[in-house]
């Protein structure tokens, strides 16, 4: 049996202070959660849907831009070049996304925490890219978002697989499998439907 020594119950044991938070946790927080990954309902689905209004306002930006510039371009040449760019800019969010996740998850010290949600925008982005670009792909951005939410939850082979990966990558990986999943059915029902 341990003699307690009378000097223990005047030093209390030390607690280690919470570290405080640098401006790059308070960028990592923001970016990762996307503003809406500390609300309690449905963070992830929430994620989707800012990743549809990033994604239609990139693509508006875009289309302003090469219709206002008058390239010496046809309308396909437009088109390819829009869905580069629109590429280029899920990558960038793919990049920043595991930089900001990897840091997140180590500030709340989880694996795959719940607030994370710039995984969903980037998968989002990603399973919109074969929506048609007229005014009326209002059902088929409805289709992507609702076959993305399928693939996320699902996560057929490899996302799970992937989901296990280190940090950040494993974090973003998995989503961005579930968009091409959802990318590459919706473009089936779509040249489906425009066949019939």
């Amino acid at each position: 049996m341990a003699i307690k020594e009378s000097s223990d119950e005047l030093n209390p044991p030390v607690v280690a202070a919470p570290q405080a938070r640098t401006t790059t946790d308070f960028v990592a927080l923001a970016i990762a959660t996307c503003g809406v990954g500390y609300l309690p309902l449905a963070p992830g689905t929430l994620g989707s849907l800012v990743g549809i209004c990033l994604y239609l306002t990139l693509r508006a930006f875009l289309f302003s831009v090469f219709f206002q510039a008058r390239f010496n371009a046809n309308l396909l040449q437009i088109y390819y070049a829009i869905i580069t760019l629109e590429l280029l800019a899920i990558l960038v969010v793919a990049i920043v996304g595991i930089w900001a996740a990897t840091r997140t998850e180590k500030l709340s010290g989880k694996k795959d925490p719940g607030k994370v949600v710039i995984d969903e925008v980037a998968g989002q982005m990603m399973a919109l890219t074969v929506i048609p670009m007229d005014v009326r792909s209002g059902w088929s951005i409805l289709l992507a978002f609702l076959l993305f939410r399928f693939f996320d939850i699902v996560k057929p082979y490899p996302a799970r697989r992937l989901e296990a990966l280190e940090g950040g990558l494993g974090i973003m990986a998995d989503d961005i499998v579930a968009g091409l999943y959802a990318a590459i059915l919706l473009a089936l029902i779509l040249t489906a439907v425009w066949f019939i």
